[in-house]
């Protein structure tokens, strides 16, 4: 039987082993894949090094790491556990791989660059546990998403979900723009929300509820009428906005700020029993206005005070959005850019169009030379609230 030295040996021999100044050479061009447990890596990492641990390598690399074709440097502590997994990558199909010689002792040893990772503490993996055993969020997706910032206008039907799922996921700052109060009726969809809180500014409910439930989640309140004068300065001060309003005027604005400011908008809709989700990539894809270049007639688009809604219709596409911020946030997936999904509540139906950017929208289209921030409320029913 061979010996464990004989086995490196050969694995040795198998595999390609790079130096310190050659994969410092590297950096930016390679993923560099570490390979040591969570311990080791606390103490230190190397720059943008995705860390997979030696044992869980073959069940999550393909979802960590899916081009097989990307060029990979693998690295432990010492250049041991690094030549397995690169020979383990090797056989699975990655045809770029080197393994750090050496590993990173050597590395900081030579004085060549590293750093040490925020990374998450007892609690926050225990809470996160699910999210970090997918290759697609991981640690380094659940520090991002408690890094991210997420403005959620409305505490309504729809912010309601949105805001409970967010706040769930670790999103580390959430910000709540509403205006209103806590009233009886809002009760049968606006889940942020309960009977002893009737009356409260709704802002002041929602923060009650999202802090209890997540107390890594910072919420910042804005008990204001969302207009020209406050939104650019507002949306500037987060990475993604939930829309979760009911009014054409109020989206026009919002559309027009996310251009400006460069804000990527999730926006969804429900009127009776169906529902719709989108989002928008400013100057990546169509914008609202593209969508919708004018706002129907008052009496075609009532609000959900004068129509009704199924109240778990709410849940169901605040969810949804929920859904499109987290992927637009860790960057994976397929956001709904370009794409609308309009769901049915009364068949389970669900259809997803393509909407194309508009080459002569107002707004986003070639030929604009200006967007001016306006308030839009003459152009339909003055509906003032949120679903």
């Amino acid at each position: 039987m061979a010996t464990f030295r004989e086995i490196f040996t050969s694995t040795r021999r198998q595999i390609r082993e790079i130096k310190g100044e050659e994969a410092h050479q590297e950096l930016g061009k390679s993923t560099f894949l570490d390979v040591r447990e969570a311990d080791e890596y606390e103490q230190g990492t190397i720059p943008n090094a995705v860390h997979l641990p030696r044992g869980f390598l073959e069940l999550n690399v393909e979802g960590v790491i899916p081009d097989k074709s990307t060029p990979i440097v693998v690295y432990c502590a010492g250049g041991v556990r690094s030549a397995f997994a690169a020979k383990t990558l090797s056989e699975m199909g990655y045809s770029k791989v080197s393994s750090l010689a050496g590993g990173f002792n050597r590395w900081k040893d030579d004085n060549l660059p590293w750093h040490l990772p925020k990374t998450l503490n007892q609690d926050q993996r225990n809470r996160y546990q699910r999210h970090l055993l997918l290759p697609e969020v991981g640690e380094r997706g659940q520090q991002k998403l408690l890094e991210s910032k997420v403005l959620l206008l409305g505490a309504g039907g729809l912010g309601s979900p949105a805001a409970l799922y967010l706040a769930a996921a670790g999103v580390g700052t959430m910000g709540i723009v509403d205006m209103d109060v806590v009233d009886a009726s809002n009760l049968q969809r606006q889940i942020l929300h309960n009977m002893d809180r009737i009356g409260e500014r709704k802002v002041d409910s929602a923060k009650q509820t999202i802090t209890a439930m997540n107390p890594d989640v910072n919420v910042i309140t804005y008990d204001v009428r969302l207009g020209q004068d406050n939104i650019l300065d507002i949306f500037s001060q987060y990475d993604l906005v939930v829309d979760g309003t009911d009014n054409f005027p109020t989206r026009y604005l919002v559309n027009d700020a996310s251009l400006l400011t460069n804000t990527k908008v999730v926006h969804g809709s429900i009127f009776r029993f169906e529902g719709q989700v989108t989002a928008f990539d400013p100057y990546n894809g169509p914008c609202y206005r593209c969508m919708v270049p004018e706002p129907p007639p008052a009496e075609l688009a009532p609000s959900c005070s004068e129509a009704g809604v199924l109240g778990v219709l709410c849940g169901v596409i605040g969810s949804l959005e929920a859904v499109e911020a987290v992927k637009l946030l860790l960057g994976i997936g397929e956001p709904l850019v370009g794409r609308l999904l309009a769901y049915d509540a009364l068949t389970e139906e669900s259809r997803i169009f393509k909407v194309r950017r508009d080459p002569n929208c107002p707004a986003c289209g070639e030929n604009v030379k200006e967007i001016v921030i306006a308030e839009y409320d003459e152009l339909c029913m003055p509906h003032a609230h949120v679903a």
